[in-house]
């Protein structure tokens, strides 16, 4: 909470803070962590105890009319009583020296010398899948086996606030502006269904007061405890800035700090009509060692700083946070937002 107070006084002040959908906080929609209840039917047991019982009693109950291979008369003489005429195979002269009598050479190999296939290494001697490492035991760590629920207390009690985003109006340097700023101390800045909501809601008030527009971002992204609900965020903030972009003609101002990566990024953090950044912020969609994985490849150092960015055409300016107040103000007098003007009578 002291982070988020500090960044409102080099933002807008804090006399002038008007905060919005303060109440607003996230559950679990997908109920991932549910406890599994004995009350609910599972098809394993449905498909073993009903289908498989009824067919066996089905068919020993089942009368068959067809006589029994027993019973039924045979036409066909039995081989025991056919003659045959064929010499027998025990009166059959050999022709080929017996095996007892050949005689045994050292340089002939027995058979019982020769590998048999138990002596060759068999496939239980072999690493078995068991003894590899496991990628699940890798992921898995005191953090992961928490609940999303205790997690999202354990957060909400350590930062004295009640999402990753908090929204608002105040004044910068007496003029009106409508600001969304994330704090990455809650759960990384992770962009859920509440922190999608309460931005969508600031720009649609931004839209009717026809105020200007900043978002603070500092975020790992979309919070994957969600799942697909937290990337449906992005598709829902864009169409709101573009209401407020393209058809109304306002100005959105976005400032990347550090670290601003993955869905926030690709959504709303890019979108601004000015895009700022302060110096050496790290920004990225993907991290380093996410793409040195996946590509194989190595990332160079400071190839994902705002410096770099700047260079390559991404950002419009690198401006340090204690002059960002000053910076704001003359950007949006040349953009034609002045200060208010208080009636005296």
């Amino acid at each position: 909470m002291l982070l988020f107070n500090r960044d409102l006084e080099y933002r807008c002040g804090l006399s002038t803070w008007n905060p919005m959908d303060e109440d607003m906080f996230s559950l679990d929609p997908i109920e991932w962590d549910k406890p599994y209840t004995e009350d609910e039917p599972s098809t394993e047991d449905e498909y073993d105890s009903s289908t498989e019982d009824e067919y066996e009693s089905s068919t020993e109950d089942k009368p068959s009319n067809e006589p029994s291979t027993e019973d039924k008369p045979s036409n066909e003489p039995s081989t025991e009583d056919k003659p045959s005429n064929e010499p027998s195979t025990e009166d059959k002269p050999s022709n080929e020296p017996s095996t007892e009598d050949k005689p045994y050479t050292e340089d002939e190999s027995s058979p019982e010398d020769e590998s048999s296939p138990e002596d060759e290494s068999s496939p239980e001697d072999e690493s078995s899948p068991e003894d590899e490492p496991s990628t699940e035991d890798e992921y898995d760590s005191s953090t992961e086996d928490e609940p999303y629920i205790d997690r999202l207390d354990f957060y909400q009690e350590s930062t004295g606030l009640l999402e990753a985003v908090q929204t608002g109006t105040g004044q910068l340097n007496g003029i009106p502006v409508a600001i969304g700023i994330m704090d990455f101390q809650f759960l990384g800045g992770s962009m859920g269904s509440v922190v999608g909501e309460k931005i969508t809601r600031l720009i649609e008030y931004a839209t009717n007061q026809l105020l200007p527009l900043i978002i603070v971002c500092a975020s790992g992204g979309a919070r994957m405890q969600e799942g697909s609900l937290s990337l449906m965020q992005m598709a829902k903030i864009s169409s709101a800035l573009y209401n407020y972009q393209i058809n109304q003609k306002l100005l959105y101002v976005a400032i990347l700090t550090s670290p601003t990566t993955g869905g926030v990024t690709a959504s709303f953090g890019m979108l601004g009509d000015i895009i700022i950044a302060e110096p050496k912020a790290y920004l990225a969609f993907a991290g380093k060692r996410v793409i040195e994985q996946t590509l194989n490849k190595e990332v160079p150092e400071g190839s994902q700083s705002a410096e770099v960015f700047f260079e390559k055409g991404l950002l419009d300016a690198i401006v340090s946070r204690d002059s960002l107040k000053d910076f704001l103000s003359e950007l949006f007098e040349f953009h034609g937002c002045f200060p208010w003007i208080e009636n005296e009578n």
